[in-house]
């Protein structure tokens, strides 16, 4: 798989600090930002691959910002693949995001082979 340029929107520095790792350690970059307006900014000036977007994030939760990103696709005709991550996991909450118009879904606290076989699926092997 080629390389990815990931943005994670991602408030919990923890969390930041360890999915980074795991990017790098998969031979991706990631950006971090801290909420979904931060996303939505830094979406606007920077072209990446995939987001990996939390759920539970301050100003503008991950389910908005997912939105406010196909909203703006609707115009644009473009579609970035978007996987969201909770630590709230219940039954039902992939389909729930999938539906919401999310690619792809991981639980947290995420699993490095978890998190490379959901890029791979919604980027594609390439």
């Amino acid at each position: 798989m080629r390389a990815l340029k990931v943005l994670v929107a991602e408030d919990n520095t923890i969390n930041q600090r360890l999915v980074i790792g795991m990017l790098t350690a998969l031979g991706h970059t990631g950006v971090v930002v801290n909420d979904g307006q931060k996303a939505l900014k830094c979406l606007s000036k920077l072209p990446f691959d995939v987001v990996l977007m939390d759920v539970m994030m301050p100003n503008m939760d991950g389910v908005e910002a997912l939105a406010a990103i196909r909203e703006q696709e609707q115009s644009s005709g473009a579609h970035l693949p978007i996987i969201m991550a909770t630590a709230h996991a219940e039954p039902g909450d992939r389909t729930r995001y999938l539906k919401a118009g999310a690619d792809g879904y991981v639980a947290k606290p995420i699993e490095q082979d978890e998190l490379q076989t959901e890029l791979m699926r919604v980027v594609g092997v390439r």
